[in-house]
Parts: C-alpha cells; sequence; structure tokens
C-alpha cells in the first residue's frame, strides 16, 4: 500500500465517524472546548494554515487591535501545517473540541458543510456583510443557497510569457484563449525547436487541466454527481489535448510531471508560458533572473467562455462552538476591507473584498513598476469575474484520476478521444 492510499483511507475513515457522530447526535454538536471562561470572558480559538513564522507579527497585532476593540473577548491563535489541516479538524469536530474559527478553502469545507459541521451564518450576518465580499466568490462558500464560510484570502493563475522567446517566434503578443494557444504552440515550435507551454497530466498533480474543461465548455457533473462530460463539448476538449501532444507541441514529459517541471522549463528558458500565481515571479527573479528580465505578464487562458479560475481561502465556524457571535465578529474583523489588504500586500495575495480590490496597490501601476507589481495587477483584474471552476465534492480528486488516465489513453494512442470519453464517464459513474 502507498503512502497516498493510507492517507486517502485514514481522511476517509475519519469523515465517515464524523458522519456517524453528527448523525447520531441530529447534526448538532453540542460544546466545543473553548468558550466562557471565569471572569466573563469568551475564549475565541483560531486556526490557521501555516502561516507561522512568515505572518506571526501580522496576526499577533491583529489580534491585540481586535481584543482591544472588543473587551472581554481573548483570541487563541493556533497554527496548523498545511498537510495536516483536514484530518486535524474532522477529529476535533468529531470529538466535539473543534476551534471557533477555522481556516479553509471551500471545497473541503462545504463537504462537511453537507454534514451541518458548519454554524449557518445568513441569519447571523450583519445586513449588509455580503455586499462587501466579491458575488461570485462569496457563492463558493454556500451549500443548497445556505452560506457556511466567510471568503478571505484569493490566488489566480496569471499567464507568465518569455517577451525574447515570442519575438523569436514572431508571436506579437501572448494567446489569451486556448485557441491562440495551440496556434502560438506550433509558431514556437516550427521557428525556436521550443516549447510554447507545459501543464500537467499527473492526476496528483494541479487540476489546471480538469479546469481547463470547464473553460472550454465541459459540465463535469449534473445535479446527481453523475457523469455530464460525455458530450460534443466534452470530446473536443480531450481533442484538444490529445492533438497538441501528438503534434510534439507539449513536453513529453507532461505525462510524468507535475507543475514544478512547468516552472524549470519556463525558468532555463525552453518554454515560452507559465500559467501560474503571479508570486512565483518572485521565485523566478531569484532562480533566473535573466528570464525574469524578459518576463511580461497576461492574463489567464482561457475558452470560448471565457471563465478564469480562482482558487479561495475561507474561514468558518463550527457549529459547536458556544460563543458564535464573538467568533462571528472575529471572522468578519479578520476579512474586513483594511485588514484584508494588509494581509494581501504581506502575502502577495489578493482580497476577496471589493473595495480593497480597489486599492491603488492593485489597480494603478507605475508604467515602469516592477515585473511582480505589473503581475499583480493583472492577477487582481481577473477577479470581478474570476469564479470557481471545480465543483465542490467529496471525490473531486477520484473525478480528476479518471479524466486524466483517460485523457492520458488517448494522448497516447491507447484509445480513442470518444472510447476515451466513454470510457471515463463510466467510470466514474461506476465508482
Amino acid at each position: 500500500m502507498t503512502r497516498h492510499f493510507w492517507k486517502r483511507f485514514s481522511l476517509l475513515t475519519l469523515l465517515g465517524l464524523l458522519m456517524s457522530w453528527l448523525i447520531s447526535c441530529g447534526g448538532a454538536p453540542t460544546a466545543s472546548n473553548s468558550g466562557q471562561a471565569d471572569g466573563g470572558t469568551q475564549d475565541v480559538e483560531f486556526w490557521t494554515m501555516q502561516l507561522q513564522p512568515q505572518f506571526t507579527d501580522y496576526f499577533n497585532t491583529l489580534i491585540a487591535q481586535f481584543e482591544a476593540e472588543h473587551p472581554g473577548v481573548k483570541v487563541r491563535w493556533v497554527d496548523v501545517p498545511w498537510a495536516d489541516m483536514q484530518s486535524k479538524i474532522l477529529t476535533a469536530v468529531s470529538a466535539g473540541t473543534a476551534p471557533d474559527v477555522v481556516n479553509l478553502n471551500p471545497d473541503f469545507a462545504s463537504q462537511l458543510a453537507s454534514k451541518n459541521a458548519w454554524l449557518p451564518l445568513d441569519d447571523k450576518l450583519p445586513a449588509t456583510a455580503k455586499q462587501t465580499y466579491l458575488p461570485k466568490i462569496w457563492e463558493a462558500n454556500a451549500l443548497n443557497g445556505q452560506s457556511f464560510g466567510i471568503p478571505w484570502y484569493l490566488t489566480t493563475n496569471i499567464t507568465l510569457y518569455n517577451q525574447d522567446l515570442l519575438a523569436q517566434a514572431g508571436v506579437s503578443a501572448p494567446p489569451t484563449t486556448y485557441q491562440e494557444l495551440a496556434q502560438v504552440a506550433q509558431q514556437v515550435k516550427d521557428r525556436t525547436g521550443k516549447y510554447a507551454f507545459f501543464t500537467t497530466f499527473v492526476p496528483e498533480d494541479s487540476a489546471d487541466v480538469l479546469q481547463s474543461l470547464v473553460q472550454m465548455g465541459v459540465t463535469l457533473v449534473d445535479d446527481q454527481g453523475r457523469a455530464a462530460f460525455d458530450t460534443p463539448a466534452g470530446r473536443a476538449a480531450f481533442q484538444y489535448w490529445t492533438d497538441l501532444y501528438q503534434k510534439q507541441l507539449l513536453p513529453r514529459e507532461v505525462l510524468t510531471q507535475g507543475h514544478r517541471r512547468g516552472i524549470e522549463l519556463y525558468q532555463a528558458g525552453e518554454t515560452a508560458l507559465l500559467s501560474t500565481g503571479a508570486e512565483f515571479l518572485t521565485t523566478i527573479e531569484t532562480n533566473a533572473p535573466a528570464i525574469a528580465e524578459v518576463t511580461g505578464s497576461s492574463p489567464q487562458i482561457t475558452g470560448d467562455t471565457g471563465k478564469q479560475n480562482v482558487a479561495v481561502m475561507n474561514l468558518v465556524i463550527p457549529r459547536a462552538t458556544d460563543v458564535p457571535e464573538a467568533a462571528l465578529d472575529f471572522a468578519l474583523y479578520v476579512t474586513n476591507d483594511a485588514n484584508q489588504l494588509e494581509f494581501a500586500k504581506a502575502a502577495d495575495v489578493l482580497p476577496s473584498t471589493a473595495n480593497a480590490l480597489k486599492d491603488s496597490y492593485f489597480t494603478q501601476p507605475a508604467t515602469d513598476a516592477a515585473p511582480l507589481t505589473l503581475a499583480r495587477s493583472v492577477s487582481a483584474s481577473q477577479m470581478e469575474k474570476a469564479e470557481v471552476l471545480i465543483p465542490a465534492m467529496e471525490d473531486i480528486k477520484t473525478l480528476q484520476k479518471i479524466v486524466y488516465d483517460n485523457l492520458q489513453a488517448a494522448m497516447l494512442g491507447q484509445k480513442s478521444v470518444d472510447q476515451a470519453v466513454t470510457d471515463a464517464a463510466a467510470d466514474w459513474d461506476a465508482r
């Protein structure tokens, strides 16, 4: 058995225990370990994911300010390693010892939202609270019309491009659509012998290819969770990636190596384009300063739908909390305009509030601004339309593996595109 199997087995086991426990308790845990302390002080326990020590000063200052503005409330901050958060929060919720405010992503949080693990927020929020946040981002924190989380910080891909390499290929502007990408890929290969692009088809790695299907107009699953991609649009998307690979317009290692390899190839000047977060420019400046000097930035490549993807981090409040008002006050404080803007500047991420995103820090870069500043501005400009493209579902990684495995079979000529799509749909429905 592999480490990956046992890690997934453990998480599924914990999730099963949580479901059984919630059902046996009528869906409503009764108490957490926080709450009213001696002397009337309310204790709020706050969990984040791997933000120490880089942001220790930021959070210590934020917490001190919150406590000064909310006499009688004390916040205890606990930072959890990224890889441990899911198992730890599952265990804590199952045991009735959950913290009061937790930093998660909507995909995982929605799995527990369906089991009534989180405090429903709609009837507890101030009347204008929802309007503070970007509408499409707020939607990522709702399930069946009920809000279960508050948006926090965002990250999104943009396209970094090697201006010299594109110029050598006779390309005047970076591609913004997959149709243009195919044309540029052929032109770069013909004129320079290099590749335009790297994206990974390794099932355990990036979901960029799965997102590309949605951007090309593919519906992944229907309302019942059954495969919805065995359609002309699904076949066209499979055909697109199969053609690029079989025409040798993608590096061979897209089938065996992950996103890290894409960064390496770009830094080595072997690819013209890199789909990644703006913050990776700092890494490129360190590792490959000559490449960084000729790097420009443009919007995320998309399909005919024009859809652009965003990754969201949120704050949820376990239903078990016995300080719901203080927990909600703190979650709203962490995610207000001023604090989101300050954290976004410190962490090179994007805020999820509309006003913070309009700050000149994002919208008015100088004409001679550093590449990272320009990239950040491009990234922020996408946020009004950006959305979470992959549906929140428990087995999303299983779906990704099924799609990638069958797509790889088509790319290698082991299956026709039609057969690969049909097999993938059948595999998913029979799981």
